[in-house]
């Protein structure tokens, strides 16, 4: 199967190319610049490389949230346009599920999480067995303070893996050696994960997976509750 992989949950921007179920290509790029621009660019140079054309492809596979909102959408966005321009199916894989599979050999729990300012994060936790990734407690919002305690009680060892890693070194304490790119998403892993998963042919419907409002929609909702309350 051919895959088209794209991820822009975050920082870190990744396209890949399966061909027949084996890479053909992968470009990841982690500075902080404009996804919306840099993307397209990315894709054709990627599948240029790979020898793949558009209509080669069997199904384009995205990261699908949680993370940085604008990110989210603009891959989800591309994905969609793409697919539906091909005829084929988008597939959404989780992008802390796809973080998750860098720690598919570790021998305990896995955390993988992305900071969401204020003190939160976007985290989930997952179990590797036999060398793939399970998800043990579903991707969830919450106060990394109360996730790391909570984490602590458990019996078994926790591995955290997080492109903003950095930010929260000091609350996590004691961890677990890792190689530092283990803290970096690969579009590889999604592609592989969503060749798992059964594919939606309904296109328009597919939507990404936030986790919580955009701040602009929260403030609105907050506005019209104190509207109706007045």
């Amino acid at each position: 199967m051919n895959v088209l992989a794209i991820d822009t949950s975050t920082y870190v921007m990744g396209v890949a190319v399966l061909r027949n179920g084996q890479v053909a290509g992968e470009m990841v790029t982690h500075v902080k610049k404009n996804h919306s621009i840099r993307l397209m660019p990315a894709i054709r140079m990627v599948m240029e490389e790979a020898d793949m054309k558009p209509e080669e492809l069997d199904r384009i596979a995205v990261a699908q949230g949680p993370g940085s909102y604008t990110g989210v959408r603009i891959g989800v966005t591309t994905a969609k346009t793409m697919a539906w321009a091909l005829g084929i199916p988008v597939v959404g894989v989780s992008s802390l599920e796809a973080l998750a599979a860098n720690g598919r050999y570790f021998d305990g729990l896995i955390s993988p999480f992305f900071d969401a300012r204020r003190g939160q994060v976007f985290t989930g936790l997952y179990r590797s067995r036999g060398g793939e990734v399970e998800r043990v407690e579903d991707d969830r919002l919450v106060l990394h303070e109360e996730w790391v305690s909570r984490l602590r009680d458990q019996e078994e060892a926790v591995l955290f893996l997080s492109p903003d890693y950095g930010k929260h070194e000091a609350l996590l304490g004691e961890k677990v050696a890792v190689n530092p790119a283990d803290h970096l998403p690969r579009p590889s892993a999604i592609a592989f994960r969503a060749l798992e998963k059964e594919a939606d042919e309904a296109v328009h419907v597919f939507a990404p997976n936030y986790l919580r409002l955009a701040e602009a929609e929260s403030k609105w909702l907050e506005a019209q509750k104190q509207k109706e309350s007045d």
